[in-house]
């Protein structure tokens, strides 16, 4: 994988890792702008050597502040609505009318 899809996804991971942590969303602004300049101050990182250093040091920071109950929507897969209420299926088909 090449560095600037590989930082992408490291940078979405932790928001969406940050907004798990979060209580509110006015609060997970605030993250959501602190973990953009700490990926802003090494925007001009250009030495692999260095660049594979980051990218370790901040998947071991992902690891480490994983949310032991992440957050899912609840209508996705793992939410607390999903397929909840869901029509009956209907495996053979009613029987004819006779009048």
């Amino acid at each position: 994988m090449s560095t600037r899809p590989a930082v992408l996804s490291l940078y979405r991971r932790s928001l969406k890792l940050s907004l798990d942590w979060a209580v509110n969303r006015q609060l997970w602004r605030g993250q959501a702008l602190y973990i953009r300049s700490l990926f802003e101050k090494n925007r001009d990182v250009h030495d692999p050597r260095h660049l594979r250093v980051l990218l370790r040091e901040t998947e071991k920071l992902l690891d480490h502040w994983k949310h032991p109950d992440p957050f899912a929507h609840p209508l996705s897969p793992g939410g607390s609505k999903y397929e909840r209420n869901l029509p009956a299926h209907i495996l053979d088909p009613p029987p004819p009318l006779k009048f």
